[in-house]
């Protein structure tokens, strides 16, 4: 009786938690999604209006509460979720029994995170900027004071990254809880004086719009989409709290309420036309329209976190799985491993964010850069999992899961090319940033495969250091612990130390840090060591795409292995440079790997080395 009583606490907090860290960019959508459907010449009559929601109640069903919530969430990489969790989870898969698509998967997975970059810089401006409109709703006299105020947000909250979100977090899902509730309870107000708007639950009505009219419904798809953006949150953040409380939350409370304030929206613009040129901030009495004002920026702040935040983790997941340079990454919080702040990416994301505020200047217009990047994340969500499912051993199972996503990414296809029509717009700007973050990723990839080859033929064996040369050599006092690159090769970096000093440590250690196609490594796992003759190891630590790379934290079970590390122990790390660019890369993208090397943090600074333990030896290479 105890277990029960003890684990539906534990579940509630979860979907509370779950609640403001999840749902909080598609929770803010109904700020902007409905009207825009109306703000490219379709007049608010009442076959337009019952058409339009009956096509957004069909697309939440389908794509969020059949595809991600109901099928996508199955889909875990070792419990952890998201675009490239989803990636090394189908490379696994498909090397084994599909080898010949599994360069697809890779490169797929690497186009949806640089689209993620894209849409993370454009979630906060629009969400942020959607809420603050509502001053000019309830204060007209206000409206030149939205823009000010909008960056004053926007820049306080990227300001205070550096400090941790932990405290600020535990009121997260309260606040998206009352947000929620207020949400439902707008629409329920507004569709008890107008309930004939309830018929748009019939999908009749959206195909019938869709074959009378089929270059409107094509426009219009690219306003619904609106309403979905948010969606890939859903699977991204499944790690931190698991598939069981993201679907409570969703079908118990966030599914409802969006649904109703929609209808909500719809059956107000049934009532009052004129209502379209804001009907969410418009459902609302005018006595309360200040605090819902409040209340939808303390949302549209929560949900431009959680993008904030899913920008660094993806940033941090990208390194460990060799796609980035190793950056200077600060650890905010002391409990909760995911908390991470990388500066670089915080600073250029609000650079970006305040172009796009100024530029733009609604969310009106924003909505139109808004949705491109979404739509084919996505289309590349639905890729990869057709290639993880083509794995599983349950054949009717899989030909059920196939079949949906199948027809899901139909309509999927079609949402993007209704995006695509907005390019003109502004759609553009998350194409051409996520065109440049995959030169970034896939650039240093080629070039760290190209740097690997060259020193796997330049480097000695161990098999030949250890039969030949090792025996020959005077030892000296202490410990070297040698980081190689390439496991079975002796480093370039003992070579020199060789040629110039004659001499090896007492203890000579090769250490090869694996990273793993899963998120975490158990600890039993961690280590392999491997003695290859009196003195001589080898030893591999193995962490996993979400674990913080400590070296030194890693080595403390080594007592285990009978292989103790004495306290003059010296770290030898590469610190490696391109000299010359010989055709294996174009010349511009070797130049940028050249570059993007030079930014690198130091393998003693990204592995927590302690500084009066490290020697850094240069290398050079030509590419």
């Amino acid at each position: 009786m105890d277990t029960p009583t003890q684990s539906k606490p534990a579940l509630g907090v979860l979907t509370l938690t779950a609640l403001g860290i999840v749902y909080g960019d598609i929770g803010t959508s109904p700020l902007y999604a409905f009207r825009e459907a109306f703000a490219h010449g379709m007049q608010p009559t009442e076959e337009n209006i019952i058409a339009t929601l009956s096509a957004l109640f069909w697309a939440i069903m389908l794509i969020i509460s059949t595809k991600y919530i109901w099928i996508v969430l199955r889909f875990d990489n070792k419990g952890e979720g998201g675009v490239l969790a989803l990636q090394a989870l189908a490379q696994r898969h498909s090397r084994r029994t599909m080898p010949h698509i599994t360069q697809w998967a890779v490169s797929l997975g690497l186009i949806a995170a640089a689209l993620f970059y894209g849409d993370s810089v454009l979630t906060p401006a629009i969400s942020v900027l959607s809420a603050i409109e509502g001053i000019s709703v309830a204060t007209p006299q206000f409206e030149h004071w939205i823009i000010p105020i909008t960056l004053s947000i926007l820049i306080s909250l990227f300001m205070i990254q550096r400090y941790g979100t932990a405290k600020v977090g535990q009121l997260f899902g309260p606040i998206t809880l009352v947000w929620f509730v207020t949400l439902g309870a707008l629409g329920v107000v507004s569709i008890l004086q107008n309930p004939e708007v309830l018929q748009a639950i019939n999908p009749l009505y959206a195909l019938q719009f869709t074959f009378h009219h089929p270059v409107a419904a094509f426009v219009l798809l690219s306003a619904i989409f609106l309403a979905l953006t948010g969606g890939e949150a859903l699977y991204a953040d499944m790690g931190h709290f698991g598939a069981k409380p993201i679907r409570l939350a969703w079908y118990s409370l966030v599914c409802p309420a969006l649904l109703l304030n929609y209808l909500g929206q719809g059956a107000l613009i049934l009532r009052e036309p004129t209502a379209i040129s804001n009907p969410f901030y418009l459902l609302a009495p005018n006595h309360f329209l200040i605090p819902l004002v409040i209340l939808a920026t303390m949302a549209t702040v929560i949900a431009s976190q959680a993008t904030i935040s899913g920008a660094y983790s993806l940033t941090f997941q990208a390194i460990q799985l060799g796609y980035l340079p190793r950056m200077r990454i600060q650890h905010t919080s002391d409990t909760s491993q995911g908390q991470i702040y990388i500066a670089g990416v915080n600073w250029i994301m609000l650079l970006g964010v305040i172009w796009l505020v100024l530029d733009f200047g609604s969310s009106s217009a924003l909505a139109a850069a808004y949705g491109v990047a979404v739509s084919g994340t996505m289309v590349i969500t639905s890729l990869l999992v057709l290639v993880v499912a083509l794995t599983r051993p349950n054949q009717r199972r899989r030909q059920l899961i196939m079949t949906i996503i199948w027809v899901c990414l139909s309509f999927e296809l079609v949402f993007f090319a209704a995006n695509l029509s907005k390019l003109p717009q502004g759609g553009w700007i998350p194409l051409v940033i996520g065109a440049i973050i995959f030169t970034l990723l896939s650039t240093w990839k080629k070039g760290n495969d190209l740097v690997a080859d060259q020193r796997r033929k330049l480097n000695m064996t161990l098999r030949k250091f250890v039969s030949e040369i090792y025996p020959t050599i005077t030892r000296i006092p202490g410990t070297a612990i040698y980081l190689n690159s390439s496991s079975g090769l002796v480093p370039s970096r003992l070579v020199y130390n060789l040629k110039h000093y004659k001499a090896l440590h007492e203890q000579l250690i090769f250490l090869h840090v694996e990273n793993e196609e899963i998120p975490y490594t158990a600890e039993e796992n961690r280590l392999k060591v491997v003695g290859l003759a009196p003195g001589i190891y080898t030893i591999a630590v193995r962490f996993g795409f979400r674990e913080e790379p400590d070296l030194p934290k890693a080595l403390q079970p080594i007592s285990h292995y009978q292989l103790e590390l004495t306290d003059d122990i010296t770290f030898f790390v590469a610190r490696t440079s391109v000299v010359s660019c010989e055709g294996a890369l174009s010349r511009w993208r070797c130049s940028l790997f050249a570059w993007m090397m030079r930014q690198s943090e130091s393998a003693a600074t990204y592995y927590h080395l302690e500084p009066s333990q490290v020697v850094e030896v240069g290398t050079q290479v030509s590419l």
